[in-house]
């Protein structure tokens, strides 16, 4: 199930980079965010009806999942798309699978997690791949103030990121599950992104094109519904340290969708840095033998 849930994880968010592309047009980024993330409370909500589950947060949940709904579902993006207006993808790319050395750090300073060698290393051997892989890209940017900002930016949303899984890892502890409490947070995400974007003084725009509402749906069913539940699932099950090695595999496969779409090819030193990434994912979720019976039973 754990396998599963990774594989999931992995292949719909690093389809969700085309989605987003896609976006990109008459929408103020701050609507189209909230579009896809209230879309996606609406398909939890209607399923969790179905199920005769839905819960009203109270108490500390109440907070957590507000806190959460700021930090992944608003902040996060925010910051990435802004990020991406000054930055090459490939830059952002590497910071972005830094979440997973952040979450092991948060991990270990806020629940006192032992942090186990084999992360750390398999985390460090993925950023070094990822680098690898985006050198050409990173290296032919001009730097300027502009990239001082986006580089703030992706840092930003990268802790937003890993903020929201730890935030996450402490629902589920009080026996809150993603499917409830990520309806709940992507509907704060979604109504702070409109309060943002009606205090700016932007009027609601919709854009009906087929391209635009397609990856509107897209990302609201797959990149949200799927995609977050599947993720946070792992970030309960394996801890938010080795659920975060997704985030360097997204790269992988976005650059493998870019062949078919953008006409991207695997240069050598790609190659390596692909090598690298693999290897690190082996680390990454290594045990100890005496260990491996329990993990192939979860």
């Amino acid at each position: 199930m754990n396998i599963l849930l990774y594989l999931t994880t992995v292949l719909i968010w690093g389809s969700t980079w085309i989605a987003i592309k896609w976006q990109q047009g008459p929408v103020p980024i701050s609507q189209s965010i909230a579009y896809r993330f209230l879309l996606a409370a609406a398909i939890l909500f209607a399923i969790l009806l179905w199920k005769k589950q839905v819960r009203v947060p109270r108490g500390e949940a109440r907070k957590l999942i507000l806190a959460q709904g700021l930090c992944l579902f608003c902040c996060n993006f925010l910051c990435f798309y802004f990020a991406s207006r000054t930055l090459p993808s490939g830059l952002i790319a590497v910071v972005f699978s830094m979440a997973a050395l952040w979450n092991a750090l948060f991990a270990r300073i806020f629940f006192k997690r032992s942090i186990a060698p084999q992360v750390l290393a398999g985390g460090g051997l993925g950023l070094v791949g990822i680098l690898t892989m985006f050198w050409p890209e990173i290296a032919h940017h001009d730097a300027d103030g502009g990239t001082l900002i986006g580089l703030g930016l992706s840092l930003l949303g990268t802790l937003c990121f890993s903020t929201g899984n730890l935030l996450s890892s402490r629902l589920q502890s009080l026996g809150l599950k993603p499917l409830e409490t990520n309806a709940w947070a992507m509907l704060c995400g979604a109504v702070i992104l409109l309060i943002i974007s009606l205090a700016q003084g932007a009027p609601m725009t919709m854009d009906f094109s087929l391209r635009y509402q397609g990856a509107l749906w897209y990302l609201a069913v797959f990149g949200s519904v799927i995609g977050f539940t599947a993720y946070l699932m792992l970030v309960g099950r394996w801890g938010p340290e080795r659920a975060a090695y997704c985030t360097v595999l997204f790269p992988v496969v976005a650059l493998n969708i870019s062949v078919l779409f953008e006409g991207y090819r695997w240069t050598p030193a790609a190659l390596a840095g692909l090598v690298l990434v693999l290897a690190g994912n082996v680390l990454v979720f290594h045990r100890p033998a005496s260990r491996n019976k329990a993990v192939l039973q979860s």
